[in-house]
Order: structure tokens, then C-alpha cells, then sequence
């Protein structure tokens, strides 16, 4: 087991959308004191902690992620004291909180930038990014926004354009300021002196842009589009070179690194959105004085063959060094894994197997509210829809709402998230309402007891928490790989499809049991049924 320093290194980390969890004032939108309501459930499954989505003051037009006001509760939430309550609650059940931090650009209603745009001498002229139209009146170059169009937008009281690499009231902050840098890291402090233990940094490779302003070239013709953005976004024509990941992040991630070593036994992991994600993963995350973890998008898309996963592991190993990943497959921006991979499996097998095969990575996890249930991703009508994102790309992309919809506690009509007579900020697709939490407590089969299984058997191993990793051939229709930790040496082996597969065992290894799954050997044999897994003890 992990000591309370490095209990991240590992670590399962369950992701709470706050105003899709559960809703305690009856306002139809989830809320802080909701989310303490229910951290005993959280706490069964045997996570190790939660991630936060952002609950800051914000107008919410990308529903927090513009945030106003870095250091107080959006009133939709709650308050400060509500926070406060949360925090220590969840340090009484043994649950460590990590929240977002999104800090690489403000809402539009910010201070900060409402100062900024008022002229071009103010003291914070400087704190975004702002640049002079090209003569004939046109953007500064062609960088473009992920929401859609330009990044660029036109502001008249300065006569310049500001850099949003997403809507256009989220303005981009000017990080090349030193100013700003020590802003964010000034805020961050005062939720880390408050006691949470670690943050979720949004975007973490947008911090930075090119001075000087150049071009991205395009994607050339034949080659892959890599970033975690749908193909009918020309965002996927570019490679993004001068817009983001540039190296002057790595000496501010080496300032956050310092902000964090302040406070033993807390953690960063980014997000990166990016042309290379493993090699920036590997890059923000290698030597210790970085990032403590970062993710991807690599099982965050539609690919999943065994295949598919073997290549980004090997591509990782080979990058990789001391670096150090956290896996998803699922997250509030991308379709839930039971439907983007599970679309015509077994709606209950697979996301078992998937999930045994993702706590079973060198890496630590996060887990999205609601995977512990197998959902599928809902429908959301379009006249319902909230997100910006999809309306803009509907209907060839129909946005992130299909995985924001409430957690269903309850098969109510309303799934138990907020009274019966109060309709939810999102609606509580009837679907998943055979998949709720107090219809599958009590059935040993069901998904959720199968993810209470997997992780109390995790932790009986220390090799699958932190151990090496190094894969093994057991046919191109299974996964196998081995960890190894000290003196414990497991062969995991998993089979993702529908039918019953058998391979070669590499070496003789005794079946373990407690996780689950079925698996019958016969002398160097090993025979999986359809969406089954195997955990092997081998010598050492």
C-alpha cells in the first residue's frame, strides 16, 4: 500500500460533475451539500479520492469552466462553508480532494479582464493575450477556437483582437506575464492552505502561446488527426505547434511543482489535449519536479482492440522513463466508454472487463460518476441541449451533455438526484434508470459490485498499484501484460471480445482468485470465455 505522501501514485480517483451528482436543495442542479450527502457511497467503492469539476463563481456558459472568481462557491453550489463542510467530511471517510483548477484562461466577467480590455496602458493590459489586427483587418494568424471559428476575437474599446482557444468569453491569460503566473499560483495556494490535496489542471498545456504569433500548419493530407477533438471540427485540420504545448510551460510547471512541495502529500494531474499526448505526457510528468501525473486522450477516443491498447502502451514505454500517467476511459467531455466502446457488447460484461483492464495499467485512475454502473451514454434531445460545444457542431457532433446527465440513485422517474416535481438542468435519460445505484446494491453480478471486487483486489496487490509493467504476446485478440513489484510478479490477460479466446501461457503462473472473473487453465493453457479476465501469480 501506498503512504499518505505518494497516495496518488496508483491511486483510484473517482470524478464528480457537481451539477449532475446530486441535487439537495431541490433546484434541479446538483450542488455541493449534495455531493457530501453521498461521499459514504463514494467511499464504498473503495476509491481513494475525488476530483471536483469546477464549482467556482462563474457565468457558466461552459458550465464553470469560465470561472469569475477563483476563490469563492458559485452560489448554484453552495457556499465556502459548504466546501469546507465537504472537505471534512471526505478526510473523516479516508477520501483525499483534488478539485479543477482552470487557469489558462477567466470568463469574460472576470475583473481581470474587464480591466484589461478598457484600454491599452491599464495595469493589467498585459495580464491576456491581445494582438493588432493584420492591415487588411483580419485575425492575426489562423489559429482556431476548439468551440469553433477563429480563436480571435475583436474587441472595439482597444481595437485589438483576444486570444480564446475556446468560447469567446473565455479569454486567454498572457502567461508570458509573470504577474499573472504568480496570480494563479497565489490562487491555488488558498485552496491547498484550506486542505484540499491536489488539483485537476485543466488545458495544462495551453498555458503558454507563441510570441511571435505564427501560423499552425495544416495536418498534412493522409496523416492521422491525434488530438481528442471530433473529426468534424476543422480544429483536427491543424497541427497545433505555436498555439500550445510550448516549452516555456515546462519552467512554470517546475513553479507549480514548488507551490505543492510546500504542502507534503498533495498532487497535480493535467490534462493534455495535444498533436503528441504520450510524449507530453511523459515530458510534463518525468523527473519530479513537474506534474505529478497526466492524462490523455488515447483511451478517451473509439479505438479499443486489443491491438489499439497495445500499441499506446507500448508507445508510452518507450516515452515514458520515470513519467508518470493516469488513465480514463470515460470523462465529463467524451461519450461514456460503455457506449464509445461498448456499443454491441454484452452491456454488462464489458464494462467489467474494461474496467478490470484499465485498474490493471502502470499508471493511477480516474473513474467518472457512473462508470462504476456501466451507463450508457444518454440521449439529450437538441432542444434540450446545454453544452456550447455541440450546438455549434450539431449534428455531426452532438456535444458532452450525453455524459453530464444525473447519476441515477434511484429507478424514480427523476433517478433520485432531485425531488419528483423539480425537472434536472439536464434529463435523467429512462434508459439508465435499471442501471441505478439502489437497483444494482444488492445484486452480486451487477457492475457496480463487480467494481467494489476489482478495486478491493487492487489493493491486495501491490503490483498493480504501482508495480512495473511489460507486455507479453497472447495473440493479437487478447491483452496480457505483467506487473512486478518486489517479490510479486502478476500475468494479467484480458479478453474484450465476444467470443471464448485461448493462448500460450509465457510461463507457468498459479490463477488467483477474489476478482471476479473466469478463467480455466489447463496445463500452459489459458482459456478465456467471452469478456473475461485472468490474474496469474508467477514466480518471481
Amino acid at each position: 500500500m501506498q503512504d499518505n505522501l505518494t497516495w496518488w501514485r496508483g491511486g483510484v480517483i473517482y470524478q464528480i460533475y457537481p451539477r449532475s451528482f446530486m441535487d439537495a436543495n431541490g433546484d434541479g442542479i446538483g450542488d455541493l451539500a449534495g455531493i457530501t450527502d453521498k461521499l459514504d457511497y463514494v467511499a464504498s467503492l473503495g476509491v481513494d479520492g475525488i476530483w471536483l469539476s469546477p464549482f467556482f463563481t462563474s457565468p457558466m456558459l461552459d458550465f464553470g469552466y469560465d470561472v469569475s472568481d477563483y476563490r469563492d462557491v458559485d452560489p448554484m453550489f453552495g457556499t465556502l462553508d459548504d466546501f469546507k463542510a465537504l472537505l471534512a467530511r471526505a478526510h473523516e471517510l479516508g477520501l483525499k480532494v483534488m478539485i479543477d483548477q482552470v487557469i489558462s484562461h477567466t470568463a469574460e466577467a472576470h475583473p481581470w479582464f474587464q480591466e484589461s480590455r478598457a484600454d491599452r496602458t491599464n495595469a493589467k493590459a498585459d495580464w491576456f493575450v491581445w494582438a493588432d489586427p493584420k492591415p487588411d483587418g483580419t485575425p492575426p494568424n489562423n489559429w482556431l477556437s476548439i468551440f469553433g471559428g477563429s480563436a480571435w476575437t475583436f474587441d472595439s474599446r482597444r481595437r485589438q483582437y483576444y486570444l480564446h482557444n475556446f468560447l469567446t468569453s473565455q479569454p486567454d491569460l498572457n502567461f508570458h506575464n509573470p504577474q499573472v503566473r504568480k496570480a494563479q499560483l497565489d490562487n491555488m495556494r488558498f485552496w491547498l492552505e484550506l486542505g484540499v490535496d491536489g488539483f485537476r489542471l485543466d488545458t495544462v498545456n495551453f498555458y503558454f502561446h507563441d510570441p511571435e504569433l505564427r501560423d499552425n500548419p495544416p495536418v498534412p493530407k493522409g496523416e492521422a488527426k491525434t488530438l481528442g477533438a471530433p473529426d468534424a471540427n476543422p480544429y483536427t485540420w491543424q497541427r497545433h505547434v505555436y498555439d500550445l504545448s510550448r516549452p516555456e510551460n515546462l519552467d512554470f510547471l517546475r513553479e507549480l511543482r514548488a507551490l505543492m512541495d510546500e504542502f507534503p502529500g498533495t498532487t497535480t494531474v493535467g490534462e493534455i489535449g495535444d498533436d503528441e499526448p504520450l510524449a507530453r505526457m511523459a515530458e510534463y510528468t518525468a523527473g519530479g519536479d513537474k506534474l505529478h501525473m497526466a492524462y490523455g486522450f488515447d483511451l478517451l477516443n473509439d479505438p479499443h482492440s486489443p491491438a489499439y491498447i497495445r500499441k499506446v502502451i507500448e508507445r508510452f514505454q518507450r516515452l515514458a522513463g520515470d513519467a508518470w500517467p493516469c488513465w480514463a476511459l470515460s470523462n465529463h467531455d467524451v461519450v461514456r466508454s460503455a457506449t464509445r466502446w461498448g456499443a454491441g457488447e454484452d452491456p454488462v460484461a464489458y464494462p467489467k472487463v474494461a474496467l478490470a483492464m484499465v485498474l490493471s495499467l502502470r499508471g493511477s485512475v480516474c473513474l467518472y460518476q457512473g462508470e462504476e454502473l456501466g451507463l450508457p451514454e444518454a440521449e439529450v434531445p437538441f432542444e434540450r441541449l446545454q453544452d456550447p460545444y455541440g450546438k455549434v457542431l450539431w449534428p455531426e457532433f452532438k456535444g458532452r451533455d450525453g455524459c453530464r446527465t444525473p447519476m441515477p440513485w434511484t429507478d424514480a422517474p427523476q433517478g433520485g438526484f432531485t425531488a419528483e416535481n423539480v425537472e434536472p438542468w439536464l434529463p435523467v435519460d429512462q434508459r439508465q434508470l435499471p442501471l441505478a445505484v439502489a437497483r444494482q446494491q444488492d445484486q452480486a453480478d451487477s457492475v457496480l459490485n463487480a467494481t467494489r471486487r476489482l478495486l478491493a483486489f487492487r489493493r491486495t496487490h501491490p503490483a498493480l498499484i504501482d508495480g512495473e509493467l511489460s507486455l507479453v504476446d497472447v495473440g493479437e485478440d487478447l491483452l496480457g501484460f505483467i506487473r512486478e513489484k518486489s517479490e510479486e510478479k502478476l500475468l494479467c490477460v484480458f479478453n474484450l471480445g465476444d467470443d471464448t479466446r485461448s493462448t500460450a501461457l509465457p510461463q507457468a503462473g498459479i490463477p488467483l482468485q477474489g476478482h471476479g472473473f473466469e478463467a480455466s487453465l489447463d496445463g500452459d493453457t489459458l482459456t478465456l470465455p467471452a469478456y473475461q479476465a485472468a490474474y496469474l501469480k508467477l514466480d518471481s
